[in-house]
């Protein structure tokens, strides 16, 4: 099993950005946790980050075409107003899980709108880095149930 971990912008700023909200850990330290946890499961991560709406298109088109069995993405600010990342979710129909570190309905009225969900099966939001486990446990919950 493979799954796209997809992050957006602002995430590669982890441990340097707005400490009180995301905490001290870095990106790096993200994605060795979840590519750690993702060997644990028997499973294959590809971890994708970029600041471009774009390249996060393009990355979410890869996983269809690469063979992907699904996405884990955190869309960031993009969350409240890409429909062209959420066309791109639609398009691919991979089973897709939405996850942010902090809890984006008890910030800013803005954040609290997401369109990139409407193409996922879930979202998780508030736990941190153990958000993308969470994620990576529902999207083989969601395999399974639906093989």
């Amino acid at each position: 099993m493979k799954f796209m971990v997809i992050n957006g912008p602002n995430l590669d700023m982890l441990g340097i950005r707005e400490v009180n909200i995301y905490g001290g850990d870095t990106y790096a330290n993200l994605i060795e946790m979840i590519t750690s946890y993702a060997e644990e499961k028997n499973v294959s991560i590809v971890p994708f980050q970029s600041n471009i709406e774009g390249e996060i298109v393009n990355a979410i088109h890869s996983a269809y075409f690469d063979g992907f069995d699904g996405i884990i993405i955190n869309p960031a600010a993009y969350t409240h107003y890409s429909i062209a990342i959420l066309d791109a979710i639609k398009a691919v129909n991979l089973p897709c899980v939405e996850v942010h570190i902090s809890n984006i309905n008890s910030r800013d009225e803005f954040r609290k709108i997401s369109y990139t969900s409407q193409g996922c099966i879930g979202i998780i939001a508030g736990f941190g880095f153990f958000g993308y486990k969470m994620a990576l446990d529902a999207l083989l919950n969601h395999i399974q149930k639906n093989s």
